[in-house]
């Protein structure tokens, strides 16, 4: 199968299927005689497999792991396995740092809220972000 005809089964760009077989997550296909690329039929299942990993967050190196073990004739079961709970574990650090993230923010909104520009000063970059110190205060009386 030609790489257009393959690009058209697969949903794929021409451009990217001869990407993946220059960083070796597809094999150099054999060519015909007037030196266009013939893919083999199952080239459309490792490309769908190369298409769902990355769907799931896997890097380019990792997929091409998993298909080197399965070349060498290994299942990758273990390594995919291995893989999923780090990208989880990562996942899930991120989302905490996301959620402290919303809740900082969340409070800046509800000081925006109330904010009156015209008590910023000169000395003061934003309120909003930088809520004034009791020591930024000092001296200062109710009736200054």
């Amino acid at each position: 199968m030609r790489t257009g005809e393959l690009a058209a089964t697969s949903g794929l760009t021409a451009k990217t299927i001869r990407f993946y077989e220059q960083t070796g997550l597809l094999p150099e296909p054999p060519r015909t005689p007037s030196g266009y690329r013939d893919y083999p039929p199952q080239t459309s299942h490792r490309l769908a497999f190369i298409r769902d990993a990355r769907s799931a967050g896997l890097t380019l190196a990792e997929i091409r792991s998993i298909l080197a073990l399965r070349d060498s004739g290994e299942s990758p079961c273990t390594h995919v396995t291995d893989l999923i709970g780090r990208h989880l574990a990562d996942i899930e650090r991120r989302m905490a740092e996301l959620r402290k993230t919303r809740t900082a923010l969340r409070g800046l909104a509800e000081r925006a809220a109330v904010t009156d520009p015209s008590t910023c000063t000169q000395a003061d970059i934003c309120r909003i972000i930088a809520a004034p110190t009791a020591s930024d205060n000092k001296g200062l009386s109710a009736v200054d």
